[in-house]
Parts: C-alpha cells; structure tokens; sequence
C-alpha cells in the first residue's frame, strides 16, 4: 500500500508538471539566478535582490506553490579589467506540491566571470556554475489512506507505518551556462544564453531503486529595442527541454517612461507572454513597474489547456520583485546588461 501510495504521489506530481519536469517561472525573465548560473552578477550596481512567488493551479488544492530569494554582487572589481565582473550569489528556493505533501527546498551558490569583448563593455560572454543542496520531503500529515475512509469521510486512523529514511531524500546538484549580451549602437540590447540542469544527474527517489534525474537544457534570447527617445519594446523567449518534457514560452512588454528620464526612469510595462510545451498551456498577461531601485512584475497564467474544467482557467498568479542597489556615485563604468 504505501509503496503504490507514493507512486501514485510522485507519478501525479510528474504529470501534473508536464511542462517541465523542474519547477519555473512564467516571469523567467526576473528570476537571474533560477534562469541561468551565468546571469550571476550580470547587472550595474553594487548588489541585487530577486524575490519571485508563484501559486499554480490554486482551485486544484494549491497543486504548486513555488518562491524564491536571491542576492548576487561584483568581486574584486578593482582587480580586474574595467569591462570585466566577477559575480557571486546565493538563491534559497521552496516548492511546495499537493497542498504541501510533498516539499522541495534547496539552497544553491552560483559564481560567474563576464568578458567584456570590446572596450566599450557592449559586447560580453560570461560562463557560469552553480552547486545546490537538495532536501525533499513528504509529510505523511497531509495525505489521506485507504483505511482512514469512515462513513463520516477520512475521519478514522491510519495503520500504515514510515520509516523516517522513506520520507526524505537529499542530494547535491550541478549546473552551469554561458550568457551572451551584445548592444549595435549602444542604445538597442540583445542577449541569449544556454544552461544546463542536474548535469551530475543525482538519484531521486523515496522508495530505492535506481531512479536519476534527467538533465535539463535551457535556451533563452531577449532584446531591448527603443521605439521613441524614452519608450521601448522589451521581447525575451525561453525554451527548455528534460527527458520527454518541453517548454516554450515567449512575448513582450512596452515600456512606457513617465518622467522622461534615463538616469532615474519611472517605467510602467504592459505585456503578454505565451506558454506553450507538451500541450498548449496558457496566455499570460504582465504588468510590471520600475521606480529608483526598484522593478516590480505580476503576471496571471489564463490556462487555455485541456486542464481548464478543473482549473477554470485559473492558471497560476506570480509576483516578482527586483531591488538594485545603485552606488552613490557613478565611478563603475556602467556596462551593457538587460533590463530582465
């Protein structure tokens, strides 16, 4: 019984995730640290802070609810060339699935090293990785059992028995990428990246057996393009694939500048992104703001898949937010890195 129980468990958590195999984002664009090791330290100031949360699937018992924190900064920057940075950060994630019967927590640090290819710093390679501990649990509280069925409904106890070692596995984890951002005149921007997830493949199971996870490819490209002396065009695609899973998401935002200002813009965004993979998923309608240090995101995933009678087309809410720390003054050369 237990043995079926938690097949049954982790079997429904796959085929409900099938748009990836891995948790993510819709605003994978203000996720750095989760979107790609080499987008560590890839931004002008003196730290950054990413906050993101999501609740997927809210009418389905909370299915997934997933968060995450990051802080990444420069090193050594008086060492090295002007066009050049070192980054370092550290990302805590959790993701809950069923309501919290199943947990995912793990705790990552990421480094990586931009090039700057001209002197100018427009065009820069960077190379990053990122190690992560893992600790999933289940928390047999939350599940119901065949023997706990009353005339009342679950009201009775359960007599099945867990070994504590059944309930948890942790592991260490191995990822890496490169990122690539470019500028032609210095105003219009451009980037694409690749990553690559579990290259160390860890074993994942709570029940034994030989059960590793597959590796997961990451692909992503973005531009910023300026429609008016203030007003631009932000675009950004990512697609990733892991064993049978893909994904497929893309779309844009207009910027719209306020205060007409390029040192201290105040940017309201209004956009939409789509999201496609092994079946058609959702439309995603964004609305972002960005004040000082500041850039806030909310997106709404309307499900458009084959799970809307039981979603009523409540795909998933996620909010991000995005704090810059910028130096008090402006000695750093400021180098060509994307808005998301």
């Amino acid at each position: 019984m237990k043995k079926i129980l938690l097949t049954i468990i982790i079997l429904s958590c796959a085929i409900a995730e099938s748009i990836a195999q891995d948790p993510n984002f819709s605003q994978f664009f203000a996720s750095p640290l989760t979107m790609n090791p080499a987008s560590t330290g890839k931004f002008d100031g003196i730290f950054r802070v990413a906050g993101n949360y999501r609740n997927q699937w809210p009418t389905i018992n909370n299915a997934f609810t997933t968060s995450t924190v990051s802080v990444d900064f420069h090193l050594l920057k008086n060492s090295l060339a002007e066009i050049d940075r070192l980054g370092v950060g550290i990302l805590g994630f959790s993701d809950k699935n069923g309501n919290g019967a199943l947990s995912n927590n793990h705790f990552s640090l990421s480094t990586a090293y931009h090039k700057g290819l001209d002197e100018d710093g427009l065009h820069q390679i960077g190379i990053g990785f990122q190690g992560s501990y893992t600790d999933k649990r289940l928390d047999i509280s939350k599940l119901d059992f065949e023997d706990e069925l009353t005339a009342l409904g679950f009201t009775g106890v359960t007599s099945e028995i867990f070994n504590q070692s059944d309930l948890s596995v942790k592991y260490f984890d191995l990822n890496a990428g490169v990122f690539y951002t470019g500028s032609s005149n210095g105003f219009s921007t451009y980037y694409i990246g690749a990553s690559m997830y579990h290259i160390n493949r860890p074993k994942e199971t709570f029940q034994g057996g030989e059960f590793y996870l597959n590796p997961r490819t990451t692909l992503q490209a973005g531009a910023r393009l300026p429609i008016s002396s203030y007003n631009a065009v932000h675009l950004s695609a990512n697609y990733s694939f892991q064993a049978q899973a893909t994904n497929l998401m893309f779309g844009g935002a207009y910027a719209i500048n306020l205060n007409s200002s390029d040192e201290n813009p105040t940017n309201v965004y209004l956009g939409t992104w789509a999201r496609f993979n092994n079946v058609t998923d959702a439309v995603i309608p964004y609305i972002g703001l960005e004040f000082g240090d500041l850039h806030f995101g909310a997106t709404y995933d309307i499900n458009i898949s084959s799970l809307q009678a039981a979603s009523n087309l409540r795909g998933g809410a996620e909010i991000s937010l995005i704090y810059i720390k910028q130096p008090v003054n402006h000695d750093l050369k400021k180098l060509n890195c994307p808005k998301f």
